[in-house]
């Protein structure tokens, strides 16, 4: 595992928030395609819908501060993704050179620096990362780079009552990613060598808390004898006995690393992405089965949507809480129907169920 390391003044983040419980995962085709793809959960309807970004735009940055303007650029890559709270940031997205980046909830660790007269020019919020990263790398190094320029603060959010608490897994076409985090520690980059991700604590004590599921294996057991007698199974999955099957993050990322190194390799991407949802199937969070009671009403963590991107073809591919449909939304081809100018596209669509005819 490399770390990649810089120091910054941090202020940590309440751990109150409404309850999330997001997992990613990466699948790596045998044709070189690598297809990232990710649950987002929240306890409310984040309001997602497609957004659209293409090169050239104009960004000014700490845009949830009406009296702040932060850092600002124009973008080298157009890309999109989905939104979140009705803000012009992309969440979870792909750009023109395929690099992907999603934003992962991270209560209670993540920590960011004070904004400040000397550091506004070169501000951003936590929740705009994906619109600094996508609109200008291609990789992962140039990302570790770019992130030596800026300053990344935390803004009040009106939804979510607070800052958003983010950490970031990110993607390029090569297959190369890494996880980034802001805490009281600074700047911390770790190598997503397992193919996973999700909430806290940190990624470095969930690769840690691995250690203690070392013996699980896609193998069936087939038993062990005791004084003559013969022990078997009592069914399929033995070998897998003892994975966690609950909906918190340390166990939801064992999951996550087991099912994502354990998955039937997948010829090409088309494959890959059909392989990345049914992965994801297992993760899918029902309502009512995760609650957070506060003083004036109950949340309940549910899946609100999932996503697959192919990195090599700029594709991002979703299916949402009312439609399981799996749409695909082609970068490129938006991009250029979209004529530069920034796009919203409505995401979700009222549940159907097709007929079953005999013509």
């Amino acid at each position: 595992m490399r770390v990649l390391k810089i120091t910054l003044l941090t202020i940590l983040l309440s751990s109150n928030q409404i309850v999330n419980a997001c997992t990613g995962i990466i699948i790596k085709t045998q044709n070189g395609v690598t297809i990232p793809a990710r649950t987002m959960e929240f306890g409310f309807d984040v309001r997602s819908k497609l957004l659209v970004i293409p090169k050239g735009t104009s960004l000014t940055f700490l845009s949830s501060m009406d009296d702040k303007e932060g850092f600002k650029m124009k973008t080298k890559y157009g890309f999109a993704g989905m939104n979140a709270v009705e803000k012009q940031i992309v969440v979870d997205g792909v750009n023109e050179a395929g690099l992907y980046l999603g934003c992962f909830y991270f209560p209670g660790f993540a920590s960011y620096e004070k904004l400040t007269p000397e550091n506004q020019s070169k501000a951003i919020s936590s929740e705009e990362m994906g619109n600094y990263v996508l609109g200008n790398f291609a990789t992962v190094e140039e990302v570790i780079e770019g992130l030596r320029n800026i300053t990344v603060v935390g803004s009040f959010i009106t939804d979510i009552q607070g800052e958003a608490p983010f950490h970031y897994a990110i993607t390029d076409a090569t297959g190369r990613s890494i996880v980034v985090e802001y805490s009281q520690n600074g700047l911390e980059i770790f190598e997503n060598s397992v193919r996973a991700v999700c909430n806290s604590p940190s990624y470095d004590w969930h690769l840690t808390n691995l250690r203690n599921f070392v013996n699980l294996t896609p193998n069936n057991r087939h038993g062990v004898t005791l004084n003559g007698d013969r022990f078997t199974g009592l069914g399929e999955g033995t070998g897998m006995l003892g994975l966690p099957g609950d909906y918190t993050s340390s166990s939801r990322f064992v999951r996550a690393a087991a099912f994502a190194n354990t998955a039937l390799p997948s010829k090409n991407e088309e494959e890959g992405v059909f392989r990345a949802f049914h992965t994801l199937n297992a993760f899918d969070i029902p309502k009512g089965a995760i609650r957070e009671k506060t003083e004036n009403q109950m949340f309940t963590d549910y899946t609100v949507w999932t996503s697959a991107v192919d990195t090599k073809n700029k594709i991002y591919y979703y299916k949402t809480y009312k439609n399981q449909a799996v749409r695909q939304l082609n970068l490129l081809e938006i991009l250029e129907a979209t004529k530069g100018k920034v796009t919203l596209i409505e995401s979700e669509t009222e549940r159907r169920y097709e007929k079953v005819s005999l013509n």
